[in-house]
């Protein structure tokens, strides 16, 4: 049986520089691509940046005590890769929207979290739970 597998389309201002970004600073593998468009392997799943100079709607909304940038895409990675994503990111000085750290500590749906943003300005959060059954807690 196939799992299923999300698509997602991201608009980007500059090819060259999601290439480097998604490519060369998150570490993804890039598959097809055109003048307007690259599609990268996001942990199995077809993620493209589309050219699309106009860039992205910048809103927050308040989550513990942060102010979560919206609309934003992510990944649950297990706790291991969290950290080790979250090293490579300082390692290549990017700077986080919001520092990695526990969301919602002692509670249902316990978290470790990060926000930053790509060249584009497009906002990801990568997530890691310590128990994966805590993911639709309420």
């Amino acid at each position: 049986m196939t799992l299923p597998r999300f698509h997602l389309a991201m608009p980007v201002d500059d090819l060259a520089a999601a290439r480097r970004f998604y490519g060369e600073v998150l570490g993804l593998a890039q598959g097809r691509s055109a003048e307007t468009w690259v599609d990268w392997n996001l942990h199995g799943h077809q993620f493209v940046t589309h050219l699309a100079p106009s860039g992205p709607k910048r809103v927050h909304n308040p989550v513990d005590g942060h102010d979560v940038p919206v609309p934003h895409f992510g990944l649950i990675l297990p706790v291991p890769e969290f950290h080790a994503l979250a090293e490579r990111l300082r390692a290549a000085a990017v700077e986080f929207v919001i520092e990695p750290y526990v969301r919602f500590e002692g509670q249902p749906g316990e978290q470790w979290t990060m926000f930053l943003l790509d060249p584009a300005g497009n906002a990801l959060e990568f997530k890691a739970f310590a128990d994966d059954s805590q993911v639709f807690a309420v």
